[in-house]
């Protein structure tokens, strides 16, 4: 079983013990709402049981058609937006070396609408092998449309018709502009199932055929996310009370801190799941993200002295993937004498507990989510834990965490200036 333990020891001096006891009632009900599908947008939850029923037949199909995608490319490109690739980058960040440059390439395109950044991958796939993979329930969602379009093309005009064969969908079962595309052109498809949301959807094919193709063990992935199922309510009630309890008492920003870069972009799913899924009715705690020691150069001010309305959660590797000792010299000119022959993982754990006391004394909560290392089973345990985690809080929070009607008014608009038909 996983070792992953939320860790509230620094919260204590914040938080009364009947705060805890009174909030705990509440976090029951929300989970027994959500477990029983009986709470607001209960026609979302697919991803609840996902871990323990994801058919090992779409895994086997999923791989293989990772295999077959390295075979005969060089690069995949990731079309979609928000949930449709946030997840998958933030795996595949995660558990990369930082400038490996073993195996195919994966890179992310239909994320927005730069066209700087479409033009420069334009060309840079030029003289490359590569396959597609586009990812959108509808096919109609305009940043990932027009890179399909643009990519699409450039495919055509290195591929001829065999560009079909290189272009691999994943969509709605049923209906949609792309599933008819997918329907005519033959393309190889798989299916984002109607009953969970996007961006609860990085354990579907959304998120498991790109982390596949860049080399990682999937079937690893369901395992650490199914402990999560079977033995991760203990973590989700703690982290859950202490957030919203927090959130009462006037902390209205919570802030994933790292110390370790590689989980930059798993921040940056967090803050969509829980951004989007809280807020909302005027609610919300604001989800934030640093990368220590990093920005303790640049937001530390802040953190430390500026207005008390945050608390921080503390993302804590116990064991980093690598090590190097720092080098023992013959003079001491640049003043690290005293920890020379030492690790720079202790260096590190030592300026994180060090930031953590400092923080604590400038009244800041800090939570802490201590994980033995970073891996596949790890990384599936934290993304399940942080989706139950978030349906819980939303439901303690009082709002339906599974819809997003805020994010609709800025398209009516676009729609508008652009002139699109109907609006």
């Amino acid at each position: 079983m996983s070792k992953i333990k939320v860790k509230l020891s620094n919260c204590e001096q914040f938080i009364n013990k009947n705060d805890y006891k009174s909030i705990f009632s509440e976090i029951e009900n929300a989970l027994l709402l959500l477990e029983n599908k009986q709470g607001k947008g209960n026609d979302y939850l697919g991803w609840i049981d996902l871990p323990n029923t994801i058919s090992p037949l779409l895994l086997d199909d999923l791989n293989k058609t990772a295999k077959k995608i390295r075979s005969e490319s060089k690069v995949l490109v990731v079309i979609g937006i928000g949930g449709s690739y946030l997840g998958s980058k933030a795996v595949i960040n995660g558990l990369k070396g930082y400038f490996s440059n073993k195996g195919i390439e994966v890179l992310f395109m239909g994320n927005s609408i730069s066209s700087t950044y479409i033009s420069e991958i334009i060309d840079y796939l030029s003289d490359k092998d590569f396959s597609i993979n586009v990812i959108s329930k509808s096919g109609t969602t305009t940043e990932p449309a027009i890179a399909f379009r643009v990519i699409n093309e450039l495919l055509i005009k290195k591929y001829g018709k065999k560009a079909s064969g290189r272009i691999y969908v994943t969509t709605d079962e049923n209906k949609g502009a792309l599933r008819k595309l997918a329907n005519e052109h033959k393309y190889k498809s798989f299916i984002i199932p109607d009953n969970i949301g996007g961006r609860f959807s990085i354990l579907t094919p959304v998120g498991l055929l790109p982390i596949a193709v860049a080399g990682f063990d999937i079937n690893l992935l369901i395992k650490g996310a199914k402990q999560a199922y079977e033995y991760g309510d203990e973590n989700i009630k703690n982290y859950v009370a202490a957030r919203n309890i927090l959130y009462r008492q006037g902390k209205k920003i919570e802030i994933m801190v790292n110390y370790e870069p590689k989980l930059h972009y798993f921040t940056e799913w967090w803050k969509q799941l829980f951004g989007e899924s809280e807020g909302k009715d005027g609610k919300g705690i604001f989800p934030a993200g640093v990368d220590f020691s990093a920005d303790l150069h640049s937001m530390g001010q802040y953190i430390q002295d500026g207005e008390r309305i945050l608390f921080e959660t503390v993302l804590n590797i116990e064991n980093p993937i690598k090590d190097y000792s720092i080098p023992i010299t013959k003079d001491n000119t640049d003043g690290l004498g005293y920890i020379e022959g030492k690790s720079i993982n202790y260096v590190n754990s030592k300026a994180m507990r060090g930031t953590i006391a400092a923080h604590i004394d400038g009244a800041v909560p800090i939570i802490e989510i201590n994980i033995p290392s970073l891996n596949e089973q790890t990384i599936g345990y934290l993304l399940y834990f942080f989706e139950k985690a978030c349906g819980v809080s939303g439901y303690v929070l009082g709002v339906n965490p599974f819809n997003q009607p805020g994010v609709e008014k800025y398209k009516t608009n676009m729609f508008t200036l652009l002139g699109k038909p109907g609006y």
